[in-house]
């Protein structure tokens, strides 16, 4: 019998939440804290200084030792340093266990140790962690011990922000304060701010550690760079929604128990696509605090897959040929007073704040599209992104068919008379339910796509932080809510300048807008026609920072400065050429030490049986054949393995970050394949014994 788990009791038992605050602080310390959580301003030293002595007090009843200030530099991941809470004995030699508010407020790592895109300088070391109040402390429980993690944003000794959660908490308050104009201009005067919140599915895949350990690409990599697909894949359709196999079945009851204590709202999880591939997806949360959550969440799958003999791949693309895997960003605006902005309510054509939000998002993602690309690309996504098994590289707008049908109407006759609805659902089977379905389907090939209340942004990495996308996504709407105010701000006639600027943006921008295939050639070709763009890779994503169209939204509100935008610019140069590197070195380490070993080997076994054949008088024909294919194999596998070794060298020493970056893309990723390809059709000549590592059918139908 398996154990009874409460989990109101379980849930954020790990957190130094708001009732913790509330429990724990002297009243004027907690209201203090509130204020400056709901309204900004900076905490005074005193009553920082209770507030650390709390939290200390709190987590050491916890069993920590150590507190960190936790954070998100440009690496994608965290970073942690930690500090025990000892200080200097007292007199009599008894050890004093102390936190203090300014080391609650302030860190100091290494800034030049970590990427800045020339922002920091070597011999510049000094960088700052801030306290982020918005988003709660934290026990992270391992065998280092238990620690205090403070969430921070890191910053420059010049104030110049080193991290994806500066930016965010900037965006943050940007959309804030546009959108609370529009909200008054509808007379709602009660909410002091608003807030953009997130909900990020997370797919991953499980493979068996063992075997993931004979995997030189998978452990240095993250992906398979050699690998013949298995004789079953994902067509039967089998895998998706499937029954949980009892081994994933313990890690994802394991995985929930650990996330439910550190407050994550882990609420749905099921098998994906591809076989091995599975899927966890939280409830919303304030956008900065979703963002750190999904951080726990991929570390807490990678910590928690160990304990039962697993590794979590959270690599776009872990395996050729079959489902990658994605982190669906469901972003929604809501004021504080629990208005949803993107709710359309029965009728929509009538719902005049939401079709302004609507046409405000729908002119963003148009004139920015190339932004919110840029925001959804990492080296990994770029196996992803365009093929038929995720949205396409183009970006549009899903409505659906009733809010398409509303924007037509608005666009060709200036009025919507009417809105479709979806009627009733007619199963045919008189003990099942009728029901009303929703107005509209939906759409998996779109990038952005509206799912009722939100919007949905598909084309987010597994891997990736979904700082970034969120980042852009609110500087753009913000944007474009800023543009609508000043008109509607100054309108002398509210209700006919709201009308002609709700039908203006729709005419401008409803090129955007596609409800169809996004993974149909004609699709690609239609957009080309509509002048959207179709950005094809990461690196030729990376240049649509430093517009001038993109250095004037940023400053406008003080997101990014220029500075900044072009060193996240140098940054994604240098990691896409450094993960090519790595995987273009892995491969040449596999196929020199590994694979062409492993097939000469078998080549002389192939020899010495064809002369023991042929001496014993017997017909050798289909053993030289063979033997014939398996030494093209591994003819082609030298040829293409000398050619990378070349060009890898040639990479390795170019200076120029965007000149080498487009080099790795265009030269040695195509050797790389004139590689995988003799390797991989090897594998399927080569007797199994003899081949030096584990295959997919071993990895991914084998846990």
């Amino acid at each position: 019998m398996s154990e009874v788990i409460n989990v109101e009791e379980l849930f954020a038992s790990k957190v130094f939440t708001r009732a913790t605050m509330r429990e724990r602080l002297p009243k004027n310390v907690y209201k203090e804290v509130i204020k400056v959580m709901e309204k900004g301003g900076e905490l005074s030293l005193a009553a920082a200084d209770v507030v650390a002595k709390e939290m200390k007090d709190w987590a050491v009843e916890n069993g920590a030792t150590h507190y960190t200030h936790w954070f998100q530099p440009l690496t994608g991941i965290t970073a942690e340093k930690h500090d025990s809470f000892v200080s200097h004995p007292d007199e009599s030699g008894k050890m004093l266990m102390e936190f203090s508010g300014k080391e609650l407020i302030k860190g100091e790592p290494d800034a030049s140790s970590f990427p800045s895109g020339g922002l920091r300088a070597t011999f510049e070391a000094r960088g700052y962690t801030a306290w982020d109040i918005t988003s709660p402390a934290f026990l992270k429980e391992d065998a280092t011990g238990v620690i205090l993690c403070i969430p921070t944003a890191f910053c420059s000794y010049k104030g110049e922000a080193l991290d994806k959660k500066t930016p965010l908490l900037r965006s943050m308050e940007a959309i804030s304060q546009q959108a609370l104009r529009i909200v008054k201009l509808f007379g709602n005067t009660e909410a002091k701010k608003v807030v953009a919140s997130v909900g990020p599915e997370q797919e991953y895949f499980l493979v068996d550690r063992e075997k993931y350990l004979k995997r030189p690409d998978l452990i240095f990599a993250g992906r398979t760079l050699f690998g013949a697909p298995a004789p079953k894949g994902q067509e039967l359709e089998d895998h998706y929604f499937g029954t949980i196999r009892e081994r994933v079945g313990a890690y994802m009851k394991d995985l929930n128990i650990e996330l439910w204590k550190l407050g994550v709202t882990a609420k749905t999880q099921h098998n994906e696509v591809a076989p091995a591939q599975h899927e966890l997806a939280p409830i919303y949360e304030t956008a900065n605090i979703a963002v750190d959550h999904n951080q726990l969440v991929m570390e807490t799958m990678k910590k928690v897959a160990g304990r039962h003999g697993l590794t979590c791949l959270l690599h776009e693309k872990p395996f050729a040929g079959v489902n990658g895997s994605g982190k669906h960003n469901n972003w929604s605006l809501a004021t504080d007073n629990g208005v949803n902005l993107l709710d359309p309510g029965d009728t929509p054509n009538e719902n005049i704040q939401f079709l302004l939000v609507l046409a405000c998002i729908i002119k963003a993602v148009d004139r920015h599209a190339d932004l919110l690309r840029q925001s959804a690309s990492d080296v990994g996504n770029d196996h992803r992104l365009g093929a038929n098994e995720a949205p396409p590289a183009i970006i549009s707008v899903f409505l659906g068919e009733q809010l398409e049908d509303v924007v037509k109407q608005l666009v060709e006759t200036g009025e919507a008379a009417h809105v479709l609805q979806g009627g009733k659902l007619e199963t045919g089977v008189s003990t099942l339910p009728d029901f009303t379905k929703d107005a509209t389907d939906r759409n998996r090939t779109s990038p952005f796509a509206f799912t009722g209340n939100k919007f949905e942004f598909r084309m987010v990495g597994s891997a990736d932080s979904i700082g970034s996308p969120n980042t852009i996504l609110n500087a753009i709407v913000a944007e474009a809510f800023c543009e609508a105010a000043d008109v509607l701000e100054k309108a002398e006639d509210f209700d006919l300048a709201v009308h002609d600027l709700i039908k203006e943006y729709f005419t401008r921008h409803q090129r955007i807008i596609f409800n169809g295939d996004g993974y149909s050639d004609a699709w690609v070709a239609e957009a080309e026609r509509r002048g959207l763009p179709n950005i094809k890779s990461m690196i030729e994503a990376v240049d649509t920072l430093t517009t001038e169209k993109s250095v004037k939204l940023f400053d406008k509100f003080g997101i990014f400065t220029k500075a900044e935008l072009e060193s996240r610019e140098e940054v994604l140069y240098e990691t896409y050429a450094k993960t090519i590197n790595i995987e273009a070195l892995t491969m040449i380490d596999m196929a020199s030490k590994q694979i062409i070993p492993a097939v000469i080997k078998y080549t002389k076994s192939l020899a010495d049986t064809v002369i023991a054949v042929k001496g014993a008088g017997a017909d050798a024909s289909a053993q030289a054949d063979l033997l014939k294919q398996v030494t093209e194999k591994l003819n082609g596998m030298k040829t293409a393995l000398a050619k990378l070794e070349e060009v890898t060298a040639k990479a390795s020493s170019m200076s120029q970050a965007k000149e080498q970056a487009f080099y790795y893309k265009d030269v040695v990723k195509e050797v790389m394949e004139e590689l995988r390809t003799p390797a991989d059709e090897a594998e399927m000549l080569v007797d199994k014994k003899v081949w030096p590592i584990p295959t997919y059918g071993d990895l991914i139908f084998e846990v």
